[in-house]
């Protein structure tokens, strides 16, 4: 596949400057960290060395010294232009935070010319070791999940396909067979980034909990449940501070999350019943049991993917705040606020919504609010998608 993503700009970008960052690509498993990291290789003009931590067999921090020490002797043999060191799902090597701080900070001190990029499968952990011991030593480049504009411009896909197979390259072409396809998501993506996402790093003591909940997840994508009707239909699910807590891990490894209520106050924000969100409309479809004509044909089901995909698509952008809000029995699908800018979204799939009352409740509380319909008769759901969320928060 010759597409490039974005961030193979960025990355290579902050590669070709003086040694300044350790630059960390963070995002969730299968959205093309390792190829962006491989093109941004083969495109800069020096030395550079490719290592994941991700074997069946382990890695240790042994290991992690010896492949810095390769890459130290190629910075020195490059001279003037240095070298690059890539090092994949570092996290999985316990302590390593600790370790790649003394390292960079030997070759800082030294002046060895070798820049480094990390590459991780889950934002929350990979952050996690980042804040504790490398504050002030890297840089974020963060890599969402694929949008529709980049499935349309690699794989030719229209929007009705985007919506119901999701944004992930490497099941594309599988589509063909929607139940291989399925079978592929669930086992290669969602099973993996549970299993060694989570389990493995994570200490989880009820894992089959943590499964129900992600597919509840996937099941009420793009609506309100409170944690205590979650109890109510999970097995053994214990408290809802347990729930809370497995759903951030979700969020976390960059498959599901649940918004907060919107109500001006932080505070309130953390105690409100979460919207569920799958961040891959694959997710979603790969446990649903139909295919895609079948979906569309289904209000319910195709409501829950447009919905599901344009909180997707808002939530990838990291300066973009997200939440819904709701009042009795008037609700707005979602609240973005970006600095001092705030803006009610009401998502249609097709259906033409000729009242609005969450949105015209929202705004007696929130005058200056901006407001954007998007679907049916306001702004359509291809022109939504094929710009980053922030050109429409003005």
């Amino acid at each position: 596949m010759s597409y490039r993503r974005p961030q193979v700009v960025h990355l290579a970008r902050r590669l070709k400057e003086p040694r300044r960052f350790i630059q960390v690509l963070a995002g969730p498993r299968q959205v093309g960290k390792t190829t962006i990291a491989r093109q941004v290789l083969e495109e800069v003009s020096t030395e550079g060395r490719y290592a994941s931590a991700d074997d069946p067999a382990g890695r240790d921090l042994a290991w992690l010294r010896s492949t810095w020490d390769l890459a130290r002797l190629d910075a020195r043999e490059g001279g003037r232009r240095g070298a690059i060191l890539v090092l994949d799902e570092v996290q999985k090597i316990p302590g390593w935070a600790d370790v790649v701080k003394q390292l960079w900070d030997e070759d800082s001190a030294e002046r060895i010319r070798l820049r480094v990029a990390l590459l991780g499968s889950s934002p929350l952990l990979v952050q996690r070791g980042l804040g504790e011991s490398l504050a002030g030593r890297f840089e974020l480049i963060r890599v969402p999940h694929w949008t529709y504009s980049e499935m349309r411009q690699a794989f030719g896909w229209d929007l009705d396909r985007y919506l119901f197979f999701g944004g992930y390259p490497g099941a594309a072409s599988l589509v063909g067979d929607r139940r291989r396809w399925a079978r592929y998501v669930q086992d290669s993506l969602v099973e993996t980034t549970l299993s060694r996402d989570i389990l493995l790093l994570t200490r989880i003591d009820k894992p089959a909990l943590l499964r129900q909940l992600f597919r509840l997840a996937c099941d009420h994508s793009g609506q309100i449940v409170s944690y205590q009707r979650m109890v109510g239909q999970l097995q053994d699910a214990g408290n809802t501070t347990t729930l809370a807590h497995y759903l951030e891990l979700l969020g976390g490894a960059g498959i599901v999350i649940g918004l907060q209520k919107y109500s001006g106050s932080r505070v309130r924000q953390r105690g409100s019943s979460p919207k569920l969100i799958a961040l891959n409309n694959a997710l979603i479809s790969s446990q649903a049991g139909v295919t895609g004509r079948e979906a569309r044909r289904d209000p319910q089901l195709w409501g829950r993917l447009v919905e599901s995909a344009v909180g997707a698509h808002l939530l990838a952008d990291p300066d973009l705040e997200v939440t819904y809000w709701r009042d009795r029995n008037r609700e707005v699908d979602f609240v973005v606020r970006t600095g001092r800018s705030l803006a009610a979204i009401e998502v249609t799939s097709g259906r033409r919504k000729d009242t609005l009352p969450g949105l015209r409740a929202f705004l007696g509380t929130y005058p200056k609010a901006r407001t954007l319909l998007i679907g049916g008769q306001g702004l359509p759901l291809e022109e939504f998608f094929e710009r980053p969320a922030a050109h429409w928060m003005g």
